[in-house]
């Protein structure tokens, strides 16, 4: 797993989360019963695979961190205007793109330690 490129692994992580994290909302807001159980579980499931797939990426964990945020932010905007047909307003793509900034401050800078 050392070959794989660690956006690799974050991409994989932040889609897990945020698709996790929006079939819970939609089991909460939108279903009742065994549907709304069922989208529970299932959210569940995606929300472990995230955690899976983050520490799996050979990077620490503060470098991780960083990126990871970024990565999120950017997926979470997509899945966003996928699932509730939301789309970023203009403090949030402004917002969006200080987080995105950080992260790669944070994983590409190489200063003295």
């Amino acid at each position: 797993m050392k070959n794989i490129h660690p956006l690799v692994f974050l991409l994989i992580a932040t889609t897990l989360e945020v698709s996790g994290d929006a079939l819970v909302r939609k089991a909460l807001y939108d279903h009742v019963g065994l549907v709304r159980l069922g989208l529970m579980v299932i959210g569940a499931a995606l929300l472990l695979g995230y955690g899976v797939s983050l520490n799996l990426a050979p990077l620490e964990f503060g470098q991780v961190v960083g990126l990871y945020v970024a990565t999120l932010f950017v997926v979470w905007q997509v899945i966003n205007a996928i699932a509730f047909r939301a789309f970023p307003t203009l403090p949030i793509a402004l917002g969006g793109m200080l987080i995105i900034a950080g992260g790669l401050i944070v994983i590409f800078w190489k200063g003295s330690h």
